[in-house]
């Protein structure tokens, strides 16, 4: 008599179960440090049936499971309800929808943090017979995690490209969950749907290291909506990893400019997103080779890094194709200002002649990047 029960059968009434016995007067913890005490039952008998469906299947401790099948304390019928009840349950508890980024992330943390936990100290580490046991406590995570996502798509970033979409990685999270309950274990490394550590990203949990954002504008509001909440603490630019250290639940903490997800996550809840008119990536690689040469300078305010004092001189930095009379004059540079034009793609005519008579006119200066170069190789 063959009571095989598929794998994919078998990772459903995980996921299902939540990770405790489906008896709603019982619900004890079916995973615990030394493995899980988890018992499959059938509700209509196999010797009957042979029916190993995820249908005729329930998820029992050892005890509830002895007092079905030997003690028949309850009916088919009472069992077949308590997946009901759990279904029930489960939609309940965790599809709340959430009015901020920050209420769903405390519900988010805890179970992508023990997921990556076990797979970091399991599945990384080969140890296959652990991995096996703790493995349903994911499934169960990520049926959590599904529903809470599902519910509140509105708080996730989105673009219609889905290569600048923290959207689309929920979405393949989503999808992940889909196939890694349904994937059978033998056949777990041939998995198309792998899961996507941008995730985590998101969520504070593990920086990646991607590119910068364009816009210095955003970052900059950013910088000025954190103030207001008393949760801005500095900004470090000039560096190979930049940064911006923030005061997040009374602890310090540092987000690095080019974890991307988590960085466009933080524009789209303080509706930061603005048009790039100076490039954060030029900025910084002007800032760090005032750092090269040893230099020290200073923000004039942190909420606008554009602006520097360097050498007792005021120094700012603009990103345009031609600068010309008209964007020299909307800047209105004080006197003895430095102004430099990061955008250097066109050498020499990044400025235009008209903009020069302005600027000497002003008593302003204008630097290409190879004058900036010169400027600060001369510091003494």
């Amino acid at each position: 008599m063959c009571r095989y029960i598929e794998e994919n059968v078998k990772r459903r009434l995980y996921a299902e179960s939540m990770g405790r016995c489906m008896n709603p007067n019982c619900c004890c913890e079916l995973f615990c440090k030394t493995g899980d005490i988890i018992e499959k039952a059938h509700i209509d008998p196999y010797c009957d049936t042979a029916d190993n469906s995820f249908e005729n299947l329930v998820v029992l401790c050892p005890n509830c499971h002895t007092k079905f099948d030997k003690n028949h304390a309850f009916t088919p019928e009472e069992v077949l309800n308590w997946k009901k009840i759990r279904s029930e349950e489960l939609e309940r508890f965790f599809s709340k929808k959430f009015t901020t980024f920050d209420e769903l992330k405390n519900e988010v943390v805890p179970l992508l943090l023990e997921n990556k936990s076990i797979y970091e100290n399991y599945y990384l580490k080969d140890k296959r017979q652990l991995w096996d046991i703790f493995e349903g406590r994911i499934l169960v995570n990520n049926r959590k995690l599904e529903l809470l996502f599902s519910k509140n798509l509105s708080l996730i970033q989105r673009n219609p490209d889905k290569d600048y979409s923290n959207l689309a990685f929920i979405q393949t999270f989503i999808a992940h969950v889909n196939e890694f309950e349904s994937t059978r274990f033998n056949e777990e490394r041939s998995r198309e749907i792998l899961f996507p550590v941008e995730i985590n990203s998101m969520f504070g949990i593990a920086p990646i290291e991607d590119s910068l954002l364009p816009s210095t504008e955003s970052l900059e509001l950013l910088i000025k909506k954190l103030k207001s909440q008393s949760k801005f603490e500095a900004v470090v630019l000039g560096s190979s990893h930049p940064f911006i250290q923030i005061s997040e639940d009374g602890k310090s903490v540092q987000i690095f400019l080019d974890d991307t997800p988590q960085i466009r996550q933080m524009y789209y809840n303080y509706n930061c997103f603005k048009g790039a008119k100076v490039r954060l990536k030029s900025l910084n690689y002007a800032l760090s080779y005032i750092h090269s040469r040893k230099l020290h300078y200073n923000f004039l305010d942190d909420s606008n890094l554009r602006e520097i004092i360097i050498h007792d001189e005021k120094m700012i930095f603009v990103y345009e194709y031609c600068l010309g009379q008209s964007e020299l004059m909307q800047l209105l540079p004080e006197e003895n200002s430095i102004i430099v034009n990061l955008h250097n793609w066109n050498g020499e005519s990044c400025i235009s002649k008209q903009a020069y008579e302005l600027a000497n006119s002003m008593n302003v200066r204008l630097l290409t990047m190879d004058g900036f170069y010169k400027y600060i190789n001369e510091i003494k």
